[in-house]
């Protein structure tokens, strides 16, 4: 069985190969045809990259283009809807989000800084970890569904608030033996394939597998609106979804596991720019 599963691993990094496939080194990412946002960045010190290079720079034009005007990037849907949860009342304490937080603009830069540890919850907290924790202990609201409608939508809200803004994500200190964990999960082979995320995103990057121009699987632009699926996806929810295609059981969506991996890839795009909502295929 062990043979098999090696034998398979092999036979897709094959395959990728043999379709290789060049990313765009002109590709140059302006929404709005006025906001600039660089697709590229220097590799942070002891990163496995020379470059880092944004997911957009591996789609289509089509692709590339749907996010370059908010009218037709299909995520802005949800960013409206977002927009109205905003000021809604719910739960039992007669409070909306605007209630304490006012404009969500005042949200701008959060994007760049998440996840991270937080003293008074004593872990490492993504953005769903904060939505939540406002809902259930300062609204009386019922806790929303990790990659649920409303809980994209409103990430995709808070996350535009960042837009074209550096990441920079902390694994210092009390984040350290998360990041370690995420780490140790990133190069771990796992499922039937005999798989781990490195080998699709760091030893196969550019390449071709299947019909998928294979990246450096940077999250810079989550949630992102996948053509596949079409609705706004989180990181989280994807994580969830590669393991499955390498059939291996995903790890809890909110868990410790998956929590640690974001952490760790989210910084392994330190210095690129906020992309929040993308458009991937």
């Amino acid at each position: 069985m062990k043979r098999l599963a090696i034998g398979a691993s092999i036979a897709v990094a094959a395959l990728a190969v043999s379709f290789s496939a060049q990313a765009d080194e002109e590709a140059e990412l302006v929404v709005n045809e006025e906001l600039e946002i660089s697709t590229k960045a220097a590799a942070p010190k002891g990163s496995a990259l020379d470059e880092l290079l944004s997911g957009w720079r591996f789609r289509t034009d089509e692709t590339q283009a749907l996010q370059m005007d908010d009218f037709d990037n299909p995520s802005f849907i949800f960013v409206e809807q977002a927009e109205d949860l905003w000021t809604k009342v719910d739960g039992t304490e007669g409070k909306s989000c605007a209630s304490c937080h006012e404009d969500v603009a005042k949200f701008k830069g959060l994007r760049t800084q998440l996840p991270r540890y937080d003293e008074e919850a004593g872990k490492v907290y993504t953005m769903e970890n904060y939505i939540n924790e406002c809902r259930t202990e300062r609204m009386g609201a019922e806790a929303w569904g990790w990659s649920k409608v409303k809980m994209t939508a409103m990430t995709a809200l808070i996350s535009v608030q960042s837009r074209g803004m550096p990441v920079h994500v902390k694994t210092d200190g009390k984040a350290a033996p998360t990041y370690e964990l995420g780490k140790e999960l990133y190069y771990t082979r796992v499922g039937q394939l005999d798989m781990s995320c490195a080998n699709c995103h760091e030893d196969n990057y550019g390449n071709m597998i299947r019909a998928d121009h294979l990246s450096q699987g940077h999250i810079n632009g989550f949630p992102t609106y996948r053509l596949k699926n079409s609705k706004l996806n989180s990181v989280q929810g994807r994580f969830k979804g590669c393991m499955k295609n390498i059939r291996a059981t995903p790890y809890k969506v909110g868990g410790a596991e998956f929590t640690a991996l974001e952490l760790y890839v989210a910084s392994r795009g330190n210095g690129l720019a906020v992309e929040s909502p993308s458009v991937r295929n």
